[in-house]
């Protein structure tokens, strides 16, 4: 698996439009590549299928923090081994997911999910594996949850808070905080 320090791996993926446009079979559908947002910090993060129990408690909380992660300069990128078409019918049939913000990338080739080395071994879907990654492809905070247990997208705000600070930040600290210099 892929860690901190490591280059995210290269990837062109197609996917479904976040807001109003992914919902319009017009202008829905778009490729997504490592290359977009290259001035911004990403936060992409993987659930194993769409049209399950668990993903939309998570997918929605980052949809609802879209705004805070923007301001710290930060695109959210979502992926699943689900086409664009299954993600756009999920978001039709899933009222909580209609307003969705950000793309929703298609790996249905397992592409960037074995390229993380995320994959379940048993199941063949990606772990709910959260990965930060700087303006330099360079992956700054990685997390992986087991398919049964939810993340904690206030934590991975917080995170980013934390590696944005530039500085020592201890157990808990949150942005305003301050931070420990070195003696």
């Amino acid at each position: 698996m892929l860690t901190v320090g490591d280059r995210f791996p290269s990837f062109k993926l197609n996917a479904l439009e976040g807001g109003a446009r992914g919902l319009d079979p017009k202008t829905a559908f778009r490729i997504v590549t490592d290359a977009d947002d290259s001035t911004q910090w990403k936060l992409v993060f993987f659930w194993p299928k769409d049209f399950s129990t668990l993903c939309p408690t998570e997918i929605v909380t980052f949809g609802r923090m879209a705004p805070d992660f923007a301001e710290r300069g930060a695109v959210i990128y979502g992926v699943s081994l689900d086409s664009e078409l299954a993600h756009m019918n999920w978001r039709l049939a899933q009222p909580e997911l209609r307003d969705l913000p950000f793309p929703m990338l298609s790996d249905i080739k397992r592409e960037l999910s074995s390229a993380c080395g995320i994959l379940d071994h048993n199941e063949g879907v990606p772990l709910r594996a959260t990965f930060l990654v700087d303006t330099e492809s360079t992956i700054r905070h990685v997390s992986v949850n087991d398919l049964a247990v939810g993340r904690n997208p206030q934590e991975v705000l917080r995170v980013l808070d934390a590696l944005q600070a530039g500085a020592l930040c201890p157990c808990n600290w949150q942005k305003g905080d301050e931070v420990l210099r070195a003696a």
